[in-house]
């Protein structure tokens, strides 16, 4: 049997790098990609390593062997003589086995660029690497979206879509925000709404059903005061939520804004929306109401300038909360018994923990450890110290969920237009300023939402 022979023009130095290069590579992606289909491989940057690096590193050894073939070529036609193009005959039996193992190398090379390309898009999806890959931009947001309830709902599910032309726009943003990381040069903090978000009907109307009645839902609000015994006041009262069904010909309660028989359109004179001067009303029947805030000028005539209201106008932190306030954010961890109400002013002290400036989370970390245990050791009371390990947990937890100084966020840097308590929320169109031409205005009456509260 004779042995296989390597063409002459592939016996140069770049050919036989390349093909060194282009095995080696080639080995280490199949090891990697079976250790990482197995489970073995849990690190988030290995991705890039296994379905970019590695892939990279393997085409660029293949683009080796034939520049190295035309490197050669190129000396021939220089020195002439020495050598020539080669003829292939297939009636030749070493000719037909060289053709053979270039066919079989292709098909070989091609399974090796399919894996890495699906895998690379595959990889290029997942949280992880939306969330730990672009570590430092991303932080508070993806902090955020491990701790909500789309918590197992993938980032591209809302933020990409389907169809080859949502592919192609979101990969071209991507690569301009990857470019972003590696130069730095990216805005802090990221700034919201995301402005081409596609719309609910998208997003959102895939898991929920738009038409669902909910009726009354009972809230239960426990707020604490700065007192020694951290006094404990409970607010409740029933959430007029509603629905809208042009099926069943109902249209109530807060879900009334998203009764499919209506469309509710606004311009919002703020990149943020967090000012509303013109709202219009188109109704079932196809009458046109527009409301206008007062000193609000003419409304826009361009149709583009317009956005239809949908569910994220109010739920505008679907995946990504953070608390406003710090008082809200401490009384939810005590509500939640983490943060023992037995220890005094432990509501107060909490507050003022996480409401001081602090350069990065492993200072506040430190300066919440410190401020706490300084402040419950003071008096000559020994306080129970595996409450104050457990004060300065709950506490430290809090900043480290709602506050990230490296990129720029504080409380009340994402408003939360559920409610009207921390921001304007309802209230920027709710406000019994909003006119219509015949004097009509969009009431601001509380009964339209939620009963009466009740404390105590």
């Amino acid at each position: 049997m004779r042995r296989l022979r390597i063409p002459d023009l592939a016996r140069n130095p770049v050919s036989w790098a390349g093909g060194i290069v282009a095995t080696t590579a080639a080995i280490l992606f199949i090891v990697f990609f079976i250790l990482e289909f197995l489970g073995t491989l849990t690190n988030p940057y290995i991705g890039i390593v296994v379905f970019v690096a590695i892939p990279a590193a393997f085409a660029f050894g293949l683009l080796l062997i034939p520049a190295g073939m035309w490197w050669a070529t190129r000396r021939n036609r220089l020195h002439p003589g020495e050598s020539h193009w080669p003829v292939i005959d297939f009636g030749n039996g070493h000719h037909r086995r060289v053709a053979a193992v270039v066919f079989a190398l292709t098909v070989v090379n091609a399974l090796i660029v399919s894996l890495a390309a699906y895998g690379g898009v595959h990889y290029m999806e997942s949280r992880e690497f939306c969330g730990e890959v672009c570590h430092t931009p991303m932080e508070p947001q993806y902090v955020a979206y491990k701790d909500a309830p789309h918590s197992r709902v993938e980032c591209v599910a809302c933020h990409v879509g389907s169809g080859a032309g949502n592919f192609i726009r979101a990969k071209a943003n991507g690569t301009r925000q990857l470019w972003g990381v590696i130069t730095g040069d990216y805005e802090k903090p990221i700034p919201t709404p995301v402005h081409n978000m596609r719309p609910a009907r998208e997003t959102c109307e895939q898991c929920h059903w738009p038409e669902k009645f909910h009726g009354d839902k009972p809230r239960t609000i426990k707020e604490y005061a700065d007192d020694e015994t951290n006094s404990e006041t409970v607010t409740t009262f029933q959430m007029h939520v509603g629905g809208g069904s042009e099926k069943l010909g109902i249209g109530t309660g807060i879900h009334w804004h998203m009764n499919v028989s209506n469309r509710i359109e606004y311009v919002a004179a703020d990149p943020e929306r967090g000012a509303i001067p013109f709202v219009r009303l188109t109704a079932k029947d196809g009458t046109v109401t527009d409301y206008t805030a007062p000193d609000a000028g003419a409304a826009p005539s361009g149709q583009d300038a317009w956005r239809r209201m949908d569910c994220i106008d109010c739920h505008n932190q679907p995946a990504h909360r953070f608390e406003v306030a710090p008082q809200r954010a401490v009384d939810k961890v005590m509500a939640a018994g983490l943060l023992p109400r037995g220890l005094p002013f432990a509501r107060r002290e909490a507050v003022a923990a996480v409401s001081a400036e602090y350069p990065s989370q492993e200072a506040a970390m430190s300066g919440i450890d410190k401020r706490l245990r300084d402040f419950f050791a003071q008096g000559g009371k020994t306080p129970d110290q595996q409450l104050v390990d457990q004060a300065v947990r709950a506490t430290q937890a809090v900043y480290r969920r709602n506050v990230f100084p490296s990129m720029a966020v504080k409380w009340g840097t994402y408003p939360n237009n559920i409610g009207h308590v921390e921001n304007p929320g309802c209230f920027r169109c709710h406000d019994d300023e909003h006119k219509s031409k015949d004097g009509r205005v969009i009431r601001q009456d509380c009964e339209l939402c939620h009963t009466s509260p009740e404390s105590k």
